[in-house]
């Protein structure tokens, strides 16, 4: 039977939990109740008689899970730090559960403390895993909560306070979603996974679209299955995600803008973790500066004030695009081959010579020599003595002859690992 963990503040939401549990069985679902609360119980006249709300894993445990004491936490009477104590505790028992095979969907329905505590333990999991949150933030801004993660979000339309009409609908469908998808996983959650083939992640933006077009046909003769992501932030960190959750064969990071935008302050940085992720986990990854001629703003209005004088090309009504100096393209290639140098797998960067861009071209609006011989000479001299093989290509980015020698190195670099871990 599958298993549908609930996670939840029991301190105050002790019924609806109860309530919860009693319809996750009715659909058939197993059920293990981990509780997040850190108030003291309540006494007994508080709570309804008819609630059966024992944890199968208790507050204290959640705590210890890490490293704190639930009574210590209770004593200092400091909500926020405690919060994020026991954050971090049932993330631990999360994915300890999983691990050992008896977690196949996580339900949770809080205010804000009770959404950012479980929303956490979610994001850790792997995509794929059912994750349904129900949550008083959801008609708001969700990204703290989701992330990168494949979150299902439900807004409550009430507080998580009582059963009434409204609740008992909401709930009652989040209850029914959570164990038709944690039966699904439980059955088939190696198809679910995609590794009939291998997987390989690319990343593009609109400005290097026919290059991430003709390697990803290339890597589809060659029996790949492609996931490609927009460079715009949240693809950028999607990548991330993936490659630490053990999901990709390699990765064509073909567009690195992302980080162009984290180094100067546009508006699609991936964070300080972009083009970490795959190194740490031995990944081949195959590289190439893509758009890193530019750094992303909105409307042409939003350009903060001191970027008004630099060379700047309205993309469309929302996206204004500013063309990165030699300055700021030297950091970014001592930034690439500092991050690549750390890889633990097999590392190759090409760089095109006649332009990393549709706009940086012999005649295009952003070409500027300068500053490609600035990041590709930081580049050089980052990853000189690593195990980095750089390809210098009298090619343009979007040249399919460049996209296609990048996936057939890639493709070499997987085939090469897989044999190191034939026994």
């Amino acid at each position: 039977m599958a298993t549908v963990v609930l996670v939840g503040t029991l301190d105050t939401k002790g019924a609806e939990y109860a309530w919860l549990r009693e319809r996750l069985r009715e659909y058939g679902s197993d059920t293990l109740l981990v509780d997040t609360g850190i108030l003291p119980p309540l006494p007994p006249p508080a709570q309804s008689p008819a609630a059966d709300v024992s944890a199968d894993v208790s507050a204290e445990a959640v705590a210890r899970a890490a490293g704190h004491d639930l009574a210590k936490l209770r004593a200092a009477g400091e909500r926020g730090a405690a919060v994020a104590a026991m954050a971090d505790g049932v993330t631990e028992v999360v994915l300890d559960l999983h691990r050992r095979g008896k977690l196949h969907a996580v339900l949770a329905a809080g205010g804000s403390g009770g959404s950012s505590i479980a929303a956490q333990a979610m994001r850790a999991l792997p995509i794929g895993v059912p994750k349904v949150l129900v949550s008083t933030m959801a008609g708001g801004d969700v990204s703290p909560y989701v992330g990168s993660s494949d979150i299902t979000l439900m807004y409550s339309v009430v507080d998580i306070s009582g059963i009434n009409a409204v609740s008992r609908q909401v709930l009652g469908n989040a209850a029914a979603a959570a164990s038709g998808m944690a039966r699904r996983y439980e059955r088939n959650h190696d198809e679910l996974a995609g590794r009939g083939r291998k997987v390989v992640a690319a990343t593009m933006f609109g400005v290097t679209t026919p290059a991430i077009d003709a390697a990803r046909a290339r890597l589809d003769e060659l029996g790949y299955e492609v996931l490609v992501f927009h460079a715009t932030g949240s693809g950028g960190r999607a990548v991330e995600k993936l490659a630490s959750d053990g999901l990709l064969d390699g990765v064509l990071d073909l567009t690195t803008t992302e980080l162009a935008d984290e180094l100067v302050g546009g508006v699609l940085s991936a964070g300080p973790e972009r083009l970490t992720a795959a190194g740490r986990a031995g990944i081949p990854q195959v590289v190439a500066p893509g758009a890193l001629d530019m750094v992303n703003f909105g409307p042409e209005a939003t350009v903060p004030q001191r970027f008004r004088e630099r060379t700047l090309l309205v993309h469309n009504p929302t996206v204004t695009l500013m063309r990165t100096t030699a300055e700021e393209m030297a950091a970014l290639g001592a930034t690439l081959g500092h991050r690549l140098a750390a890889a633990r797998g097999p590392v190759e960067f090409f760089w095109p010579l006649r332009g990393v861009s549709a706009v940086d071209a012999e005649g295009g609006p952003f070409r500027d020599t300068a500053a490609a011989e600035a990041g590709l000479g930081a580049l050089r001299t980052a990853v000189r003595g690593s195990g980095v093989r750089l390809h210098e290509v009298d090619a343009h980015i979007n040249d399919a002859g460049f996209a296609v020698a990048m996936a057939e190195r890639l493709d070499e670099l997987i085939g090469a690992r897989a044999l190191r871990q034939t026994p």
